[in-house]
């Protein structure tokens, strides 16, 4: 049996042991409890394996599926399907049946053989659809408020609605509610909370694709009277948001619920009109995504989602508003989606690390993690006087011992609480915000006394991902800094991927995902969110945008004269959809995007003679520069144009590529034809005929060499050697921005020097990685040197402590020192490649990739270089170590290699003859 590298490759062995996990329906969420509700008619479904039998490879599987509909008198099911296929594929493979209906269920049993035909165990999934077309919410509105509570200029107050219906009997063959909202929604029925999602229905371009959600709530249903209510805020739907207290009302003036309560298949409850539906306030005064939520114990309304005794609302607090008839809204003209990415959840709880006093004497809790999230009250606080405001205002950093405030701009961030005084504060125990969050590591606390360490957690929220990516090595620092970049993608990965998350920004930045997504995409499970993200992309690019991709995504600032072509930034049309389908082999990502890459190339990119960009346009090139004025990010040493142009060539080839994979050879090669021109161009433009670059820069000379931009390899290698030469005036410290940090390291590596690599990687001055993390730093950083040596914020406007744009370096810290990257679509075909270096003597580094977790461990013991591997079955491995280079097939393996140790460790930096000689001694 031949390999792909042309190695002779070892028989497949009968192994048993060999099992399927974690099957799914496209890129949903699986689920351990009850079904999957999908919004597709074809679902194409995906298994892992589990085991580490010895070169097991999949030669067939079998799809058992068994189907019904929801009947109110009948629990049968539909005849057994059986489909055998002779097929190596386990990664989203065709829907074997014919489309799913509306609301139809599906019982999914798939086994897989292997060459020996030896079957695994069945695996099992649940699928149920859900509303698939537009005419199931036939009459539905929006259930809302009269418009004379919600005046356009002012905040609108949350509210809760509700409407009680009876049934004969409990429900027999399920009960769903199918929900979203113009704003924020919770519901409840019956006094539970229905589900565990946050900030539902999450944050999307409005104006084209809502999300909506799907709950079973059967066991919460009973025979008789029953009530469904929901709170609802305003959140992103009309909430202020943008830069300088931002807008209002971008998507619409007027907040409501979009309910359908089905029972059997059979609708019992709608907001199809107003009657039977009413509204009222509730605790929540005010809830804002940047300002945080001000909630008056007095006002709360107990069991007010509870079936009442009688008809007067005695189970409503008397303190608090009467219930009014509610009003209707048409139903938004958006297309109603039920999305792919999980929901918004809680997923971690952080006790309270210590209680400061400050200089001033305020009371600051330090939590000792930045994070994102909220405050949540473990007891009742002690408080006697009615009125009592506890206020709670969150940052990320001190300053001076004083909370530092001054990066989050014009955002308050604080949650105020209003005490009722004497018992009837014990409704604040388990008190937190609802519709709003905050990015910090302090609180400061006022009006609370006897506050002690026990009294106050810290909750996370973020997009519940799956973790799929995991390194650690013997360097303590290395590992620190690696945790910062999870940390800083967990805090930006709420509803979009956003810039950051405290300030009056936290926007979806196109260019920031575009050069994270491949260490997003390793570190966590990312197909459903940012394939949901990229198709509001698309919408706002196509339909909104004339072709030109806006900046940020949703596009809420419309009104800021961004809307020009701009490189690295607009380039996430095609990019980032390389980018998933290289990390989960989806190719209907590409598919899906291919119309947005291809009109930004053909008419969003605005040209000059050459084709290249127009040289009057703007272009924000290699974004902070270290050199960069505090006052000026866009200022770098890199001239824009070469850095946007170096873009272009770059995603012309890649959308080349992408129209051969998709049989698209018209325009596969003709973008082949236009990026062999516009090298020439580039190259005419830029590069001196030895292959010095026009801008001698770090950055423009890494990419010249990542994107291939030289006429011949003798420019090449004199552009690789200029680099170094740079790198090492620098003193290794970090010289690139957005453009150049994601591909510095790697670059070095590529072109033999990976001294210089480790070098710069380990630099502790700043700017380099490890300053922030010798400074103290738990998430990445926007600058880098957002905080100063003497404790002082960069006096910069725009300095954010959680960005994750240049947590890019992971990417190599995954590929070079933890070895694991995919040589093909969805890491069938994986690269086990360590190169150790450095100061780092041992890597550990997992990625549970489509196939199943792939593993690589290494560390130096003497002159031997010791490596255990481990492929997933149904895959292949190329291993390349010192004087060894071997495919492997499934399974574990042992390998010790002589080691030698790079002679060119440390590297010393340059050192001019009339330089004041300073300490350079490197410290690991």
């Amino acid at each position: 049996m031949i390999g792909e590298f042309g190695k002779t490759m070892p028989a497949p062995t009968t192994q048993t042991g060999v099992t399927l996990t974690t099957l799914t329906a496209d890129h949903y969420e699986p689920s351990s409890q009850g079904p999957v509700f999908i919004g597709a008619l074809e679902p194409r479904l995906s298994w892992r394996f589990q085991g580490h039998a010895t070169n097991w490879v999949q030669k067939s599987y079998e799809v058992r599926i068994t189907r019904r509909l929801p009947a109110t008198t009948s629990n049968s099911e539909g005849e057994e399907e059986t489909y055998t296929v002779q097929s190596d594929q386990n990664v989203l493979v065709p829907w074997p049946s014919s489309p799913l209906a509306s609301r139809e269920r599906a019982k999914i049993n798939v086994r897989a053989y292997g060459t020996d035909g030896t079957p695994t165990p069945w695996a099992t999934l649940n699928l149920e659809a859900t509303l698939l077309d537009r005419s199931d919410w036939a009459n539905t509105k929006v259930i809302t408020v009269p418009t004379s509570f919600h005046k356009k200029e002012e905040t609108k107050r949350p509210f809760h609605v509700r409407k009680s219906f009876h049934l004969s009997s409990p429900p027999t063959d399920g009960a769903r509610v199918y929900v979203t909202a113009l704003g924020l929604y919770e519901v409840e029925t019956n006094g539970a909370r229905v589900g565990d999602h946050l900030f539902a229905p999450g944050w999307q371009s409005y104006t084209h694709h809502l999300n909506y959600q799907t709950f079973d709530i059967s066991e919460l249903l009973q025979a008789g009277e029953n009530i469904v209510g929901a709170t609802v805020g305003e959140g992103w739907y009309a909430g202020s948001l943008g830069f300088g207290g931002g807008r209002r009302n971008i998507y619409g003036e007027r907040i409501g619920l979009m309910l359908r309560l089905e029972v059997g298949g059979e609708i019992v409850l709608a907001t199809d009109n107003a009657q039977g539906w009413e509204w009222s306030f509730g605790a929540l005064m005010s809830s804002q995504i940047y300002d945080g939520e001000v909630f008056d114990a007095s006002e709360v309304k107990k069991g007010w989602s509870s079936p009442r005794i009688t008809n007067n609302n005695t189970n409503d607090n008397a303190n608090s508003s009467v219930w009014s008839p509610a009003e209707t809204i048409a139903a938004p003209q958006a297309r109603l989606i039920t999305p792919e990415t999980p929901p918004v959840r809680e997923t971690e709880r952080l006790p309270t690390l210590e209680i400061i006093t400050t200089p001033s004497g305020k009371t600051i809790i330090d939590f000792g993690q930045n994070l994102v999230g909220w405050c949540v009250f473990n007891r009742a606080p002690s408080t006697t006087a009615k009125s009592r405001e506890i206020v709670l205002r969150h940052a990320e950093v001190l300053e001076d011992g004083e909370l530092g405030v001054r990066p989050l701009r014009v955002a308050k961030c604080t949650d105020t609480v209003i005490c009722t005084g004497g018992a009837g504060d014990s409704v604040l125990e388990g008190w937190q915000p609802k519709f709003t969050f905050h990015g910090f590591r302090y609180v400061e606390v006022s009006g609370w006394p006897d506050l002690q360490t026990t009294d106050i957690s810290a909750v996370v929220v973020h997009t519940d991902l799956e973790r799929t990516g995991f390194f650690e090595c013997s360097h303590d620092k290395l590992n620190q800094l690696h945790r910062n970049v999870v940390w800083g993608w967990r805090g930006n990965s709420l509803s979009v991927p956003t810039d950051c998350p405290q300030r009056d920004e936290r926007l979806g930045w196109t260019g920031d995902l575009q050069v994270f997504a491949p260490t997003a995409s390793f570190l966590f499970n990312t197909a459903g969110f940012l394939s949901g993200w990229l198709k509001d992309v698309a919408v706002e690019q196509l339909i909104d945008g004339g072709g030109v991709p806006p900046v940020v995504v949703p596009n809420v600032l419309q009104h800021v004269p961004f809307h020009s072509p701009m490189a690295v930034w607009d380039d996430v049309t095609a990019l980032t959809p390389w980018d998933l389908h290289q990390a989960f082999g989806d190719k209907r990502i590409l598919r899906d995007q291919y119309e947005s890459m291809t009109v930004w190339l053909d008419t969003g990119v605005q040209r000059g003679a050459n084709g290249l960009y127009a040289p009057e346009l703007i272009q924000l090139g290699d974004w902070l520069d270290p050199k960069a004025p505090a006052d000026d990010p866009a200022d770098c040493r890199t001239d824009s144009h070469l850095v946007a142009n170096a873009y272009l060539v770059h995603v012309t080839s890649t959308v080349s590529r992408i129209s051969e994979i998709l049989g698209e050879e018209k325009r596969a090669g003709r973008y082949a034809d236009d990026a062999a021109r516009l090298k020439r161009e580039f190259v005419k433009e830029y590069v001196s005929e030895s292959g010095r670059m026009v801008s001698d820069s770090q950055t423009a000379l890494a990419l010249a060499i990542q994107f291939d931009l030289f006429s011949n390899e003798g420019q090449r290698k004199h552009a690789a050697e200029r680099l170094a030469t740079l790198v090492t005036r620098e003193k290794f410290k970090v010289a690139t921005g957005f453009a150049g940090t994601p591909i510095i390291l790697q670059t070095l590596c590529n072109t033999g020097n990976l001294p210089l690599a480790y070098r710069m990687l380990q630099e502790s001055k700043a700017p380099s990685w490890l300053y922030a993390v010798l400074m103290g730093s738990t998430t990445m950083w926007e600058r880098w040197d957002s905080m100063l040596t003497d404790g002082k914020i960069n006096p910069g406007e725009m300095t954010s402590f959680n960005h994750y744009a240049f947590g890019s370096v992971a990417a190599f810290m995954h590929g070079v020192i933890g070895g694991l990257s995919p040589l093909s679509p969805g890491w069938k075909k994986i690269l086990i490649h360590p190169r150790p270096g450095g100061t780092v003597t041992s890597a550990k580094t997992r990625h549970v990739g489509p196939c199943g977790e792939i593993s690589c461990e290494w560390e130096i013991r003497g002159d031997k270089l010791h490596v255990s591997v481990a492929v997933p079955p149904n895959s292949t491995a190329k291993v390349v170590l010192p004087g060894s280079t071997e495919e492997v097939g499934s399974g574990k393996k042992e390998y010790v290699v002589d080691y030698e140790r790079d002679e060119r460790w440390p590297p010393q930096p340059f050192k001019h003859p009339f330089m004041i000689p300073g300490n350079d001694t490197f410290v690991a």
